[in-house]
């Protein structure tokens, strides 16, 4: 079976990478809002601008003749993610599915519509826009599924905690599989980058200058080279938080004995700042840890800190816009327009390995190849392999 598939607010790209794989067609167009034209315009860029692009707020809509099978949508997630300040139901952020679902659902009407978003969308603080969405789909008939799952689990080499909803043109909802593959150690993805373009690295400074990985290589780890040191860390204190910060308090220093280091060596600004973190925590307070952060078996969500403060495994420097884009699972071919503007997009965007899994499930679905039950609403979690459902028959003989 031929199917065809579109983006909705595609943003940078990984969905619709994911979903070509899954598919193996490109989309047959792009659908978005004039706040998201930056972010789209790599992935426009990717397929040469070729792909048609509606502005939906500049009144372009896809000719009804024209609509894809699928639909899929990266709408931001700041307003569910808890990394955000003032995330929560209210957030303004979350307007964005809303939005979409109207149009996609009400009018588009495609057999699946899926989208991404953060992990909170599946927890307690996406309650009621969970419930929001539902309802359009209702409306409109559609069922429903959330599914939340990390992108470790689909062969990334990072956590990455994500939820993803789906809405199916059908009385019934489908139970989607689970996912268990670990991929190769971060350490390989970076070393392993085939491209020569756009290798510069996002952070130009180098990462043994700063005095806080100074203090670590030359105090804590005797004059240990980066390359040493990044060899020698072992995975399972790299999992605790591979920053510096973490590994100067797991060896047993305090930030004042970090601080009279840092003031012989001259590094003054350091020093000031390590005994406001020692009177901090002294205080009860909690201190920020964001920096320099090496690489060793897989790391956290790539988003903040990460683009600028993660180095190379071998050399000392930080990582370069392809490797933060190979982390992504972006092919090496695609490029980053106005990379020093723009990095943070990179992160904005859906892992293409998790992205090509859950696209591969609607493929299933469309193929009958996934088990139906007889409900309007599922929730399934891949990281326990469990899914909450009432069936029904379950809710009649209930109400009996």
């Amino acid at each position: 079976m031929s199917i065809t598939h579109a983006s909705i607010v595609p943003l940078i790209g990984g969905e619709t990478i994911g979903s070509q794989q899954a598919f193996g067609v490109p989309p047959i167009h792009f659908m978005s809002y004039e706040p998201f034209a930056s972010n789209d315009s790599h992935i426009l860029n990717y397929y040469n601008n070729e792909i048609p692009y509606y502005v939906l707020d500049k009144d372009q809509k896809p000719p009804v003749n024209e609509r894809a099978d699928v639909v899929s949508s990266v709408c931001p997630c700041a307003g569910l993610s808890m990394m955000s300040h003032g995330y929560g139901d209210h957030n303004p952020n979350n307007q964005w599915m809303g939005k979409t679902a109207e149009y996609v659902l009400g009018e588009y009407k495609p057999k699946v519509f899926w989208g991404e978003n953060a992990p909170g969308f599946a927890g307690k603080i996406g309650k009621n826009v969970r419930e929001q969405l539902r309802k359009i789909g209702q409306d409109n008939g559609y069922t429903m599924s959330v599914y939340r799952t990390r992108s470790l689990l689909h062969g990334g080499p990072q956590v990455r905690e994500r939820s993803f909803y789906f809405f199916w043109q059908n009385k019934q909802t489908p139970l989607l599989n689970y996912f268990s593959k670990r991929g190769d150690p971060i350490e390989k993805v970076l070393r392993d980058v085939k491209s020569n373009s756009q290798m510069e690295p996002i952070n130009s400074k180098i990462p043994s200058e700063d005095p806080w990985y100074q203090f670590l290589l030359e105090e804590v780890h005797n004059g240990k080279s980066h390359k040493e040191y990044s060899k020698e860390l072992s995975p399972d204190d790299a999992k605790s938080g591979q920053c510096v910060f973490t590994q100067i308090e797991k060896k047993g220093y305090t930030y004042k004995q970090v601080s009279e280091w840092m003031a012989e060596k001259g590094h003054e600004r350091a020093a000031a700042s390590a005994m406001r973190k020692y009177e901090k925590l002294k205080s009860g307070g909690n201190i920020m840890k964001r920096g320099v952060t090496i690489p060793k078996d897989y790391i956290g969500a790539f988003v903040g800190h990460y683009t600028s403060m993660l180095t190379h495994p071998d050399e000392d420097r930080f990582i370069t816009y392809r490797e933060a884009m190979t982390i992504m699972g972006l092919p090496q071919d695609f490029e980053l327009l106005n990379p020093k503007k723009n990095a943070n997009h990179i992160c904005q965007n859906v892992p293409v390995q998790t992205a090509a899994d859950m696209a591969g499930e609607v493929k299933k679905y469309l193929n009958g190849e996934l088990t139906m039950v007889d409900t309007d609403y599922v929730v399934q979690y891949n990281h326990s392999q469990k899914a909450d459902y009432i069936t029904k028959a379950d809710t009649l003989e209930a109400f009996i």
